[in-house]
Formats: structure tokens, C-alpha cells, sequence
């Protein structure tokens, strides 16, 4: 068996760097892929579940909650501005992007009549009250 080292290129990020440069002149350096997600914390607080979103930028009204077998799934979608406005293709770089997102969670555990939703300063707050049999209940035990 051989085993091949690899040596350390200190100029391998300013060789890319540089490759992206002329070949995309306005693409930031190591950018994620663009079909990124909107991102979410789920805490559990006094038998219920509170899942924020964070959604900058979406209306309330595109955004939309649906309960299906137990699956939540987020949807929002979201439409570009210059799509109708810049027919002549003035940009010289747009970033914000437009397009329909989704999050599903499973919800077995959450009694889905209960769920409320708010949305304000671009975070969905969901509040997911636990269902009955799995809060658990606090009792004392006497001792004989």
C-alpha cells in the first residue's frame, strides 16, 4: 500500500481567486450554492414546541402553512422585481433572489389543530402545543 502526501499550496486560494475573477468579474469568492433555504430554530418551552423562521423580504401573503399526514411543510415564494421591469437586461449583477422555497417538519408529536402562526420584521413564529399524552405530567409517588 503507498501512501501519497499531499503538500500544503499556500497560493491554491489566490490561484482560485483569481481563476473566478476573470471568469465571473462581479461573483463573490466563495458564495453558497443559490438554493438556499430559509433558516429555523425550534426551542420546546412549557408543553409546546416554537419554531421561528427567518424570512426576510417575503410578504405575509406568500407565505403559506399546510398540515398534511402529520408533515408541516413552509412555503414561500417570493418574485424578482426586475423580472418585469428590466426586460432590456440593464443589471450589471443581481443577488437577491427570487423563486419558491420549502421546509417540511414532521409533526406527530404536536397536536397540528392547535398551531398558531405570527410573522413580523421577516420571522415566522410558530407556537406547536405538544398533543396531551405526551406532556408529561408531574405527580408525587407514596412511599409504604
Amino acid at each position: 500500500m503507498t501512501s501519497e502526501i499531499i503538500g500544503y499550496n499556500p497560493f491554491r486560494a489566490i490561484d482560485e481567486f483569481e481563476k473566478r475573477m476573470f471568469r465571473e468579474p462581479f461573483a463573490p469568492y466563495n458564495v453558497a450554492s443559490k438554493g438556499a433555504i430559509f433558516k429555523t430554530d425550534i426551542k420546546e418551552e412549557d408543553g409546546k414546541y416554537v419554531l421561528e423562521a427567518d424570512m426576510p423580504g417575503f410578504n405575509k401573503e406568500d407565505i403559506k402553512l399546510d398540515v398534511d399526514n402529520d408533515i408541516l411543510t413552509i412555503s414561500a415564494e417570493r418574485h424578482s422585481e426586475h423580472e418585469d421591469k428590466d426586460k432590456a437586461g440593464n443589471y450589471i449583477r443581481c443577488e437577491r433572489s427570487y423563486g419558491s422555497y420549502s421546509r417540511s417538519f414532521d409533526v406527530s408529536a404536536i397536536d397540528s389543530e392547535k398551531i398558531t402562526a405570527t410573522y413580523e420584521n421577516g420571522v415566522l413564529t410558530l407556537d406547536m402545543p405538544k398533543k396531551e399524552e405526551l406532556i408529561p405530567k408531574k405527580h408525587g409517588i407514596a412511599i409504604q
